[in-house]
């Protein structure tokens, strides 16, 4: 279809610009902006009266549960939700069942997501086969199958030199490395920040160094294999400082960060809330100002979800015997949308974190808002505000601390390749 979206302003993120003016697409692309193109006659004329037209949100963490795990969620019922939130591309952990460490398991989560018609779906290729963290999975078939990265997820590889052999592998052919780092022996039965917070309701502490220490290891590697290598769900200040050198000494290293660590703190344990379970753990407000400060200076460019839904029993025990993580695609403009109004960064910054930062970390085509860019669009009105409440909510897992909070921040429109996949 022929599409006008007219009425509102549009963000080009590589510039950082908000420009009063109409996008137009066409066979699934943007074929211009601002002013229609001669002759241009719509099939539909969608209004954005009030609204921010931007490229739909690129989200680099979210696990949606399927295969393996579909009592939690589903490939349909998580890209609906993603793209009620204007996310049109999701890239999926390897952590399913089976992992994905076959080119036949990437293509059954890509017929999955396009039998759902709604976001696209990036298989993100397991390092190890069956993520043991032995021996290495086929990286080259992975890519072929459309894999635009490879990861441990959360089970780390068994020790320094698999990890430089897996670096020197995937830089042979361009894949990039995404780390969540987190040592497993200094986080093992740990539910919480080891500060004041954990110390007085008797919880199990993480210290930082459970992360910095995985940082340090793999920048070491990095200077050696200059493998690309991305690290992903950051909770630390001290960590972010050291990307930001290494990024400084020309290494090819990114990061990004879950948007609720850019709010919420340790304290939001207090009374042994479950919802806030998550791993890596809210950590200090000393350490939610370092990461807002990398936000802001770019050397964190991406905002992810983390997103990662639960059925309701898997938050029903005792905190410390609760499944860590949030539910967290729904909230993601929120929040990024938040930043902006306690002034950590302005509005196409923000949305650059959404959009092409995360493009350009895994060499994806969107992201941008110029003729010639896939027509992935998210239509949104920055201040309607919403509840986020049982009426509101699309995704199967309702874990988040977020419950009953007006937020704000509305997607009007989604559309993937040109196509209207969400009406509010």
């Amino acid at each position: 279809m022929r599409i006008a979206i007219v009425g509102g302003q549009w963000l080009d993120p590589q510039s950082e610009t908000l420009t009063a003016g109409g996008v137009f697409v066409a066979e699934g692309q943007i074929v211009a902006v601002g002013e229609a193109p001669l002759g241009f006659q719509a099939d539909e004329v969608l209004d954005a009266s009030g609204a921010v037209v931007s490229p739909g949100f690129i989200d680099l963490s979210a696990y949606l549960r399927e295969p393996g795990y579909e009592h939690k969620a589903t490939i349909a019922s998580e890209t609906l939700a993603a793209v009620k939130a204007g996310v049109t591309v999701l890239c999926c952990s390897p952590e399913t069942d089976p992992v994905i460490d076959t080119p036949a398991v990437v293509e059954l989560i890509r017929e999955r997501a396009l039998a759902a018609g709604t976001a696209k779906v990036l298989a993100i290729g397991a390092l190890s086969r069956g993520l043991q963290g032995i021996a290495l999975s086929e990286m080259g078939a992975l890519k072929r199958a459309g894999c635009p990265a490879v990861s441990s997820g959360y089970r780390p590889l068994a020790n320094a030199l698999i990890w430089r052999r897996a670096l020197e592998y995937a830089g042979t052919y361009d894949l990039c490395v995404i780390v969540r780092p987190q040592d497993p022996h200094l986080s093992a039965l740990g539910c919480a920040h080891e500060g004041e917070v954990a110390t007085r309701l008797g919880l199990a502490g993480i210290p930082v160094s459970a992360e910095t220490l995985v940082v340090a290891q793999i920048l070491a590697l990095v200077e050696e294999c200059r493998t690309r290598v991305h690290f992903t769900c950051l909770s630390t200040a001290r960590a972010a400082a050291m990307i930001a050198e290494a990024q400084r000494a020309g290494l090819p290293v990114s990061g990004d960060v879950a948007a609720h660590q850019l709010h919420l703190t340790e304290s939001a344990l207090e009374g042994f809330d479950p919802m806030a379970h998550v791993l890596p753990p809210l950590r200090s407000a000393a350490d939610r100002e370092g990461l807002r400060q990398a936000v802001a200076e770019g050397t964190i460019a991406a905002i992810c979800s983390d997103h990662q839904p639960h059925e309701e029993d898997a938050k029903r025990n005792v905190f410390a015997a609760t499944e860590p993580g949030i539910s967290a695609l729904e909230t993601l403009l929120p929040l990024t949308l938040r930043l902006v109004e306690e002034g950590v960064l302005p509005l196409p910054a923000a949305i650059a974190r959404l959009t092409l930062g995360p493009a350009r970390i895994l060499g994806l085509p969107g992201g941008r808002l110029a003729p010639g860019a896939p027509a992935d669009l998210c239509v949104f009105d920055p201040k309607a505000p919403w509840t986020v409440a049982e009426r509101t909510w699309l995704s199967r897992g309702r874990n988040t601390p977020f419950w009953g909070k007006t937020l704000k921040g509305q997607v009007r429109y989604t559309l993937v390749e040109g196509r209207v996949v969400w009406r509010a």
